[in-house]
């Protein structure tokens, strides 16, 4: 510091946020967006929470773990424990270490994630991913780990995608840019991505189904589900907008519908 002792405190709410909060408080989603999330959490469905620094990743990733159902094994990774998922009856907490004076004893991410898929859980929720963990993440979301929950910093749903591929080419193994494609096609489901107005208030302005990879096997098909339409301020400041289907039908629908899960399918059309 060049001009004398700074200090930083991140202090954490004690109230817990729900997803009526969301709705009527902070009016952060539209109800159509709270049935899929609740349905894809449901539905066991692998779900990216992005957004810049400061946008409410973290509180959003609280109020939609509300809905995992209390008798799933849940395992949460962080950095610093922010979230809460009580009165949740299986759940375990792991958090980092960094390493000591003499540059010993820190404990990453990865090695965590490693360590938690020997304790069958149902359901892994990474703080955040910022490094080469997010292969691991990937690979466990292929290989049985259905409705893990992650939120990671991007500017879009559709910057995601470049956030990924550069983390996992940090893991050290160098993979072509179509098998990575082809790994996070196959992993994840949806991307909510959450982003903070000037007037301070924080909104879901899109939520993205992963559908696939397109034909020419270079690019992943991203199609939006529910977008927000910002229209500008009006004379206070307060933003203007409203959240909207785009009329695109994701592809897990059915699959949920097959699971049990009633989601009715009027709430996709604009």
């Amino acid at each position: 510091s060049l001009n004398g002792p700074m200090i930083t405190i991140r202090k954490f709410s004690q109230e817990r946020y729900t997803v009526e909060d969301m709705l009527h408080r902070f009016h952060s989603l539209s109800q159509a967006m709270g049935d899929f999330l609740h349905a894809g959490i449901l539905g066991r469905k692998n779900i990216i929470v992005s957004g810049g620094t400061g946008a409410g990743k973290t509180t959003l990733l609280n109020v939609i773990s509300l809905f995992i159902p209390d008798g799933e094994r849940v395992i949460t990774i962080e950095d610093a424990a922010e979230l809460r998922l009580k009165p949740h009856s299986h759940w375990g907490r792991l958090e980092s270490r960094p390493p000591n004076l003499e540059g010993k004893g820190d404990i990453s991410i990865r090695d965590l994630f490693i360590n938690t898929l020997r304790m069958r859980p149902d359901r892994i929720i990474i703080g955040e991913c910022r490094g080469p963990e997010v292969l691991d993440m990937l690979q466990a979301m292929n290989t049985g780990h259905d409705g893990s929950l992650t939120t990671l910093h991007a500017n879009s749903t559709h910057d995601v995608l470049v956030r990924l591929s550069s983390m996992m080419l940090l893991s050290g193994i160098d993979l072509p840019l179509r098998a990575m494609y082809e790994m996070i096609a196959t992993a994840i489901d949806v991307i909510v991505h959450v982003a903070r107005f000037p007037d301070g208030t924080r909104k879901i302005t899109g939520i993205t189904e992963v559908a696939g990879m397109l034909e020419d096997g270079q690019q992943l098909d991203l199609q939006d589900i529910f977008v927000f339409q910002h229209k500008g301020l009006d004379s206070e400041g307060n933003v203007l907008g409203e959240f909207k289907p785009t009329g695109y039908v994701p592809l897990c629908y059915e699959d949920l519908i097959t699971r049990g899960i009633r989601l009715d399918k009027n709430i996709f059309n604009p």
